[in-house]
């Protein structure tokens, strides 16, 4: 009988054929590792042979997003300040897509913004007003902005105005509503847009006021900071918030006309966690913007998402979208609530994964994996998946728990199809039904679709 006292084997196949082994006493290494996702060959011989010349167009993408420098300009109304605005216009997150075929919590949000925008009197006005063909959708991310969730931009709603120093570009945000019942979760009640009016009437100009007072803000430091403190920009901005903070207080006090109004600007942004996500996001936004267009890069420049659609682009195609179905995440739901009530996967908040924060970084914030049941361990291991399916590391925004390292960047479609793995987003949950607004919050892994799409028109065009 043979003897296999040295046998020590390393697996690549089913887990349970090592996990046999091990219980018969044989040392034995799981490999992690999966088969490309199905695309054709075709597309896969195009793509090896032309790696040289994808690698040096990821190269210059990859520098570009490096030096990125987003700064914090101060706010305007988006009629005065968004491309392409125009009174009938209202901006949405994700991909482009008609009314018919809106998820709910986007078309309850686009109910509020007209009432809001004192186009509808009331919630059957505006939904017969919406349906009309009298207003024109597109999405934020083609007019250099972003949105939260179902992404709403009317207007009259002032917005953060981001450049990014490196480049020369803009991105613009809405202002954080908060949690619970607001706009962006699809929520359209009375006091949703009276809080939106207040924040139109009362927050914008003292904000404005004081930001450009200070000349500008420079949110990579805060961003980079925020990362050392249990953030990831995305879910979890607690630090990024109180650092705004430091920097703005004293700032309002000195230019605001009202003390009464500063208390309550202070206490409002104070009393939110997520304020900062607003601020996140149009930073992360201006970078990537400044990346698109590299020929022959592999190199996402979005990830977006509308509640029923996931779509992505990559620097090398220019500004096409690639689609597939929305996901409902895995979440921690508020009671009474349960996953039949989840709407799928909506906002353009995963542009902070984009750029290599969001999910990318979870390994910084490693309580936002409690949501799911998940503990520090799985946020160091989502973490370092995603160095797969990344080009490179960031030399700016690091993860203590890494000892450093830098954040997964450029989430390269090639890797995600040959390693058949996709983003890993952190995210909040909406209701499906208009109206109702958030219901939870948890994680979600991108579909797989849009990046075989993706990878398929871009081996194309080699």
């Amino acid at each position: 009988m043979k003897d296999f006292s040295d046998l020590k084997v390393v697996n690549i196949g089913l887990e349970s054929f090592a996990q046999d082994l091990v219980k018969q006493g044989v040392p034995a290494i799981q490999v992690k590792w999966s088969p490309p996702a199905a695309v054709p060959s075709a597309a896969l011989d195009r793509i090896t042979a032309s790696q040289d010349v994808i690698d040096i167009a990821n190269r210059k993408v990859i520098d570009i997003i490096q030096a990125g420098a987003p700064v914090l300009l101060g706010l305007d109304i988006a009629l005065k300040v968004i491309p392409g605005m125009h009174s009938k216009l209202i901006l949405h997150a994700g991909p482009p897509i008609t009314w018919e075929r809106m998820c709910g919590p986007m078309r309850g949000a686009i109910m509020g913004a007209l009432i809001y925008e004192g186009l509808a009197p009331d919630a059957d006005a505006a939904e017969a007003l919406a349906a009309s063909g009298e207003i024109e959708y597109s999405p934020c991310h083609e007019h250099n902005a972003v949105g939260p969730m179902a992404g709403i931009i009317s207007a009259s709603m002032p917005v953060f105005i981001v450049q990014n120093e490196s480049s020369g570009n803009y991105a613009y945000c809405t202002q954080n509503e908060g949690l619970g019942k607001v706009l962006r979760y699809g929520a359209f009640s009375p006091e949703v847009v009276s809080k939106l009016k207040w924040m139109q009437d009362s927050l914008y100009p003292i904000l404005d006021k004081a930001i450009r007072s200070l000349g500008k803000i420079d949110l990579k430091s805060l961003i980079a900071q925020a990362l050392h403190m249990g953030d990831e920009v995305h879910n979890r901005n607690r630090a990024g918030t109180s650092l705004l903070i430091r920097q703005l207080a004293p700032a309002i006090l000195r230019t605001s006309d009202s003390m009464e109004e500063s208390a309550k600007a202070l206490e409002f942004i104070n009393g939110n966690d997520h304020f900062f996500l607003n601020l996140s996001m149009p930073a992360a936004k201006c970078i990537l913007d400044a990346a698109a267009g590299i020929e022959h890069s592999s190199i996402l420049t979005c990830m977006a998402r509308n509640g029923t659609d996931f779509g992505i682009r990559l620097s090398g195609t220019g500004n096409e979208w690639f689609t597939g179905k929305a996901l409902v995440p895995d979440a921690l739901y508020f009671p009474g609530y349960t996953k039949d009530d989840a709407n799928p996967d909506i906002g353009d908040s995963a542009i902070t994964e984009s750029v290599g924060w969001g999910g990318f970084a979870i390994a910084a914030a490693p309580a936002i994996v409690q949501f799911v049941g998940g503990n520090a361990a799985d946020a160091l291991s989502y973490t370092q998946q995603m160095y797969e399916i990344s080009a490179s590391e960031h030399q700016n925004y690091q993860i203590p728990a890494l000892d450093f390292r830098g954040t997964p960047l450029g989430i390269d479609v090639v890797k995600v199809i040959n390693n058949n793995l996709t983003p890993f987003i952190d995210t909040g949950v909406a209701h499906k039904n208009p109206g109702i607004g958030q219901v939870g919050a948890g994680v979600v892994s991108a579909p797989i679709e849009p990046f075989i799409k993706a990878f398929e028109k871009f081996a194309h065009i080699l």
